[in-house]
């Protein structure tokens, strides 16, 4: 099919990209004229494994092409909504200027029998007003709303492969027309036993934030598991490991540590707040602005036992962080637990050094007051504490024994457990991590969680 892709950011970039690889004939649009410039090089604008290969795979079959001008988009099947929508400066609600503004200019190049699909992530209600002012302007063409799912760091797999379609679409004949034209778009994902729930717009919307709002209610469930068993002297590893045996919880995502970021879980619970409140059902998601407040209360407590850690000042002290990506296989630092942890400690008077494989680049851009250094060893040498605060692989592989050849003094804080604790402080570190016990008397030689019949926990 022939599809435009309007907005070529982290999500438009990869469904382009992928449209392609499935044999449509895409063109993806964006007014940033660099951006355009970069992909048209086959260059991706942000880090996101397996995109840059498939990026230049698909430029060079012919069926891919960027373009800076609205125009391009005529003669185009389907046109797939792509912005983002960020959260408004100072206030909970989401920012719909992009989606409106590049809604708006799509409209002249419209034409009889076309499909608007939307999958940026919008307050419900969005679909039917736009759909509203579609009918107005171009009734013979139709709206779709059709959320995405991409985790960063695995977004092309979510994308070619994903494990569930939702459209949102009109009753009665456009919303079958929708249905067909999205069906064979995604033929091959089908035809592989991918599951597809038809929805109404509303349904539809409210899908990718309550998926979102549920995610980040679990994990910060464990890490206010992970508060309590620091003051109880319990250990929130073996906690949720009992917990995920109990197959109506499941293990995912209990991992407790300094909580979640990026660009889309905290800006998309606040955003689900507001649209609530808006609709006069403020009391129904209260609940979410505790799991917020946890989640901001994580970096504070890393914080905290920083100071700990170092003895009870942090002025002066040489601190490494590890890690400034929001989460591993990604440069984005948007709302970075990691990174605002670090900008915390330089305020108290911390010497921080950050370093990441992918990330300091984009930090150094948010945070220009702390030191980068890509290089990990480098960035350990005559260390007073090392944090692991994002579980890249190379971090999560340290031992202890050649960390030890490089740090002024063996302090560590393991922020998402990660790492053995008692191999560490057998070593002579003085370790710590989120929820575990402190006092290594009362850890040594402890095992780890053995199950009945050799079967491990989910």
């Amino acid at each position: 099919m022939r599809i435009s892709v309007i907005g070529c950011g982290y999500l438009g970039a990869v469904h382009a990209v992928c449209m392609a690889k499935l044999g449509h004939d895409v063109v993806g649009i964006d007014i940033d004229e660099r951006k355009i410039e970069a992909l048209h090089a086959g260059r991706a604008v942000f880090y996101e494994p397996g995109l840059p290969e498939l990026l230049r795979e698909v430029l060079g079959t012919g069926r891919l092409k960027f373009s800076s001008s609205m125009s391009d988009a005529k003669g185009a099947q389907l046109h797939f909504l792509c912005v983002g929508t960020p959260q408004q400066e100072g206030k909970y609600a989401t920012d719909m200027r992009y989606v409106d503004e590049a809604f708006a200019s799509l409209l002249d190049s419209l034409e009889p029998g076309n499909v608007v699909v939307g999958k940026s992530t919008v307050p419900v209600g969005t679909a039917a007003r736009l759909a509203d002012a579609l009918a107005e302007r171009s009734p013979d063409t139709v709206l779709a709303w059709n959320p995405e799912f991409l985790r960063e760091g695995f977004a092309v797999k979510d994308t070619l492969s994903p494990d569930r379609f939702i459209y949102g679409v009109p009753d009665g004949e456009p919303g079958a027309w929708a249905t067909a034209a999205l069906d064979e778009v995604y033929a091959s994902a089908l035809a592989l036993g991918t599951r597809r729930l038809i929805a109404d717009y509303a349904t539809a919307e409210l899908v990718k934030v309550a998926a979102n709002s549920f995610l980040a209610t679990k994990i910060s469930f464990i890490n206010a598991m992970a508060e309590v068993c620091d003051v109880a002297g319990a250990d929130v590893t073996v906690l949720a490991e009992a917990l995920g045996m109990d197959d109506r919880i499941g293990r995912r995502y209990l991992n407790a540590g300094i909580g979640f970021g990026g660009g889309c879980l905290p800006k998309d619970i606040r955003a689900f707040i507001a649209r609530a409140d808006e609709l006069g059902a403020h009391q129904a998601l209260t609940f979410l602005r505790e799991v917020d407040d946890i989640n901001v209360r994580r970096r504070v407590r890393v914080v905290e036992l920083t100071r700990t850690l170092v003895g009870g000042s942090l002025l002066g002290q040489r601190i490494t962080v590890l890690g400034a990506a929001f989460k591993p296989d990604s440069d984005d630092v948007r709302d970075s637990p990691a990174l605002s942890i670090a900008a915390q400690l330089h305020l108290n008077g911390a010497e921080v050094t950050v370093t990441d494989p992918r990330a300091t680049l984009a930090a150094q851009v948010r945070f220009p007051e702390l030191t980068y250094e890509p290089n990990l060893e480098t960035a350990m040498l005559r260390a007073d504490a090392l944090l692991l605060l994002t579980e890249w692989r190379e971090y999560q592989a340290l031992t202890p024994e050649f960390a030890a050849g490089l740090v002024r003094r063996r302090n560590i804080l393991d922020g998402r457990n990660v790492l053995d604790l008692h191999r560490w402080r057998l070593a002579g570190w003085n370790f710590r991590a989120i929820g575990r016990p402190y006092d290594s008397a009362s850890t040594d030689g402890r095992a780890a969680p053995k199950w009945v019949a050799g079967k491990p926990g989910k």
